[in-house]
């Protein structure tokens, strides 16, 4: 857990967008979930953990004790119309565990992003009066938030079950502008950082329906809701002036500022049919232009997230290995969070495609997937971002 914390804290973007909020929000979703083009709410599967939805906990096997962790490689384009750059990632995305408590119950626990912050980019300011006076600005930014969970899922009737998932959630967001003078190095150079450490909780309710139709046919309902609150944390902003010939001159203060997390609704469902293909559709909304960031409260837009998937298996009492091999797709169409200027920042869509391929002779699933997503700007002042992402677990 120790190893996985410290791979977690590190970097796995390099969008301008992350400089607003808290940067770029993790999916809320297992692997073969996110292949899936990210339903969860009403997957149900006695061998997969599923924690965006913690009723789902009673599914698991009483003879099952699952593990599952995630890696992923992203390759990103982006553009602002004119110029063109690319970036390289990795990551250690997350790492869970579940078991059974009893008939009736289910738990797991787990490590988990909730949000990745990682830019850097500049600006050159010419001073049409004198080419001395000329700035370069260096805009950068890391950290992010994580959780550390513990849920648990409760059988009420046969068909019926709740679940609740607490986190602990923290984290550090560093954002820094450096200003310096490239023709007159004898200029005072500039540089301000704000950080920001939160230190707060986070609560998520479950629940799922399951009905039985005929002896091939299986459906499943699901809702999960997490309501909003303000965020613990520390600020300080930290301003060095000066150069190598003069010296510098630092000056720390501490700051007050209100952050906090939104009210989430998701709901989904899911049809399985003869335990080979499975179908379903998710809806989420968050209320982000309810949250007060930075003591701005008109600091977002509220976030919406459209899902759908499929996987197939061909034939689980087939002989030939390709008969276990499950087939996964999907695709997805959102809205973040990202507001600039007053105005929503970009609209984003992908589709997903990926296997589940069993390892012979254990119960073991390794899981590979392949993702494409654009962010498409709204305003030609912003950003398109293209990135492609692969993951195993």
């Amino acid at each position: 857990m120790i190893l996985s914390g410290a791979a977690i804290a590190q970097n796995n973007t390099n969008s301008p967008y992350t400089r607003y909020g808290y940067g770029q929000l993790a999916d809320q979703g297992s692997g073969n979930s996110k292949v899936m083009g990210g339903i969860a709410y009403g997957l149900r599967d006695k061998y997969q953990i599923n924690f965006a939805n913690p009723a789902s906990y009673t599914a698991v096997d009483s003879l099952t004790f699952i593990f599952d962790g995630g890696i992923s490689l992203q390759n990103t384009n982006f553009s602002d119309g004119k110029i063109k750059q690319n970036a390289k990632n990795s990551s250690f995305d997350y790492i869970t565990m579940q078991f059974r408590l009893a008939k009736w119950a289910g738990m797991s626990l787990g490590l988990l992003p909730y949000s990745n912050v990682g830019y850097s980019m500049g600006e050159y300011r010419v001073n049409p009066g004198s080419s001395d006076n000329s700035t370069t600005v260096q805009y950068t930014g890391d950290g992010g938030l994580h959780q550390l969970y513990m849920g648990a899922g409760f059988k009420i009737v046969k068909n019926f079950s709740v679940g609740a998932n607490i986190s602990y959630l923290w984290g550090d967001i560093t954002h820094t502008m450096a200003e310096t003078f490239p023709n007159a190095p004898t200029n005072l150079a500039f540089q301000r950082t704000n950080n920001t450490s939160v230190r707060s909780y986070k609560i998520d309710l479950g629940a799922q329906y399951t009905q039985q139709f005929g002896k091939k046919h299986l459906m499943t309902l699901g809702a999960v809701f997490s309501p909003g609150h303000d965020l613990h944390n520390s600020s300080y902003v930290q301003d060095i002036l000066g150069n190598s010939t003069s010296g510098s001159t630092i000056n720390t203060r501490d700051t007050v500022a209100t952050f906090g997390t939104p009210m989430s609704l998701g709901v989904g469902a899911t049809y399985v049919y003869d335990n080979r293909l499975t179908v379903g559709a998710d809806f989420t909304y968050q209320k982000w232009s309810s949250v007060s960031f930075m003591n701005n409260d008109d600091a977002f837009c509220n976030r919406t997230k459209i899902a759908v998937g499929a996987e197939y298996l061909p034939n689980p009492m087939g002989r030939s290995y390709l008969a276990h091999v499950k087939y996964r797709l999907g695709a997805y169409y959102s809205q973040p969070y990202y507001k600039i200027n007053g105005e929503r920042a970009a609209n984003e869509y992908g589709v997903t495609a990926g296997f589940g391929l069993s390892i012979p002779r254990t119960r073991s699933v390794l899981s590979l997937s392949a993702q494409y997503v654009r962010t498409e700007r709204t305003s030609s002042a912003f950003l398109n971002e293209t990135p492609s992402a692969s993951a195993s677990e």
